[in-house]
């Protein structure tokens, strides 16, 4: 149902501008995240944090600045205003980008910034000894140059102080995502009703990404993964253009960003009429989603999660294990700002399932030679246990509930 049926510009129309009301993270919620890392810095014994230029920097100060060679990012210190670090010549355009306000210490193109970094640290008056964090996404090559710069400091790695803070989402960011979401899924149920024997994945491919435009995520599609047939068992995708077939099935993984927070979802199913192997399989996925979803429970390891998808599925004969036919990959990752972001429900991840967490729930089920079957939808942690932002899909016949 809602499977092809429609021509392109049919199914465009009928789409819409879905982000009125979204509004990006304020000022104000930015300060609660410094003071909430603050405070907790000062708990951990960790006297200042580098947030180095990419999502880290964008989620504690507001600030969009790309990641590359030259060295920017900001200091933050357990007590005090964070100060940034930037290239001379790039200060006006980093201040016309401030949200949140800092000094700015430059270098110039023949300088070692790391040299300016120790410096740095030793004004705001840190004494040596002290636990320096070191943003996680930060190069080699920079975290080296400020070793050998800052010798007399202990570096540490400040993902305890960086996941501790942006895996619990705020409802403001819960909101955005689920507008991301929403959008999405409208893009899904569009793509589903234009697919006709003969398309291309990536004629299908530019459609998503026109339907991305068109619900009003500025710059399309995030990512987008179009799959027919025997390539639906390759979780990534394959390197050749795949042509549409009748009682091919079908996999199609897309998201977009709606003011820097990300969606990810993936619908799987059958253009035209589904075989019992392939309902078989479909059935025995949602089952593994719905297993791993029912075990999310506030204090419960992210292992767990991925475990109860295992034992679904080794319960329907695949497995054991990463064994194929079965599950390759992880049960589910978080997401923010960042696609994959941690805690990772996968065996290993201890950390107990918070609220404010966002977790993708996709136990894929691969048969190599056959077909691949992927429902991914994201729950998020509340007070009461999880919660889908997506509905999941409902049968192999009616994916997207359209029968009411």
């Amino acid at each position: 149902m809602g499977i092809g049926g429609k021509t392109v510009e049919q199914a465009l129309a009928r789409l819409v501008d879905m982000t009125a009301g979204a509004v990006p993270i304020g000022r104000e919620e930015h300060l609660a995240r410094i003071a909430k890392a603050q405070a907790y810095m000062r708990a951990q014994q960790v006297a200042a944090v580098w947030l180095n230029a990419g999502t880290n920097l964008l989620y504690f100060t507001g600030m969009k600045w790309h990641p590359s060679e030259r060295m920017v990012g900001a200091i933050l210190p357990a007590e005090g205003p964070l100060v940034y670090l930037a290239p001379a010549f790039e200060e006006a355009t980093l201040k016309d980008f401030m949200l949140v306000d800092g000094h700015v210490h430059t270098w110039h193109e023949h300088e070692d910034p790391c040299a300016l970094f120790a410096g740095v640290i030793k004004g705001l008056g840190i004494p040596p000894g002290a636990h320096i964090g070191i943003d996680e996404s930060t190069p080699f090559f920079t975290s080296d140059g400020i070793r050998q710069q800052a010798p007399d400091y202990t570096l540490v790695n400040a993902k305890a102080v960086t996941a501790f803070c942006r895996t619990r989402k705020s409802p403001a960011e819960i909101a955005l995502m689920q507008r991301a979401k929403d959008m999405t899924m409208a893009v899904h149920i569009a793509t589903a009703s234009i697919l006709r024997v003969g398309i291309t994945t990536k004629e299908v491919e530019a459609f998503i990404d026109r339907a991305h435009r068109k619900v009003g995520a500025p710059a399309g599609s995030y990512f987008v993964i179009v799959l027919f047939g025997e390539a639906t068992a390759f979780p990534h995708g394959v390197s050749y253009v795949q042509t549409l077939k009748d009682g091919d099935t079908v996999l199609i993984d897309t998201g977009c960003k709606l003011h820097d927070y990300i969606s990810d979802i993936t619908r799987t199913y059958v253009f035209g009429t589904p075989s019992e192997r392939q309902r078989a399989v479909w059935n025995a996925e949602k089952a593994a989603q719905q297993a791993a979803f029912e075990a999310a429970r506030l204090g419960v390891p992210c292992e767990e999660v991925d475990a109860a998808a295992r034992r679904s599925l080794e319960a329907s004969g695949f497995g054991p294990g990463y064994a194929l036919p079965g599950l390759p990959h992880r049960t589910g990752h978080g997401i923010g700002l960042d696609i994959h972001e941690w805690p990772y429900l996968v065996g290993g991840d201890k950390t107990p399932l918070d609220v404010g967490m966002c977790f993708s729930n996709e136990p894929m089920i691969c048969v190599p030679g056959e077909f691949g079957i992927r429902h991914e939808d994201h729950f998020y942690m509340t007070e009461n246990g999880p919660r889908w932002f997506t509905r999941p899909a409902r049968s192999i016949e009616d994916p997207f509930g359209l029968a009411g």
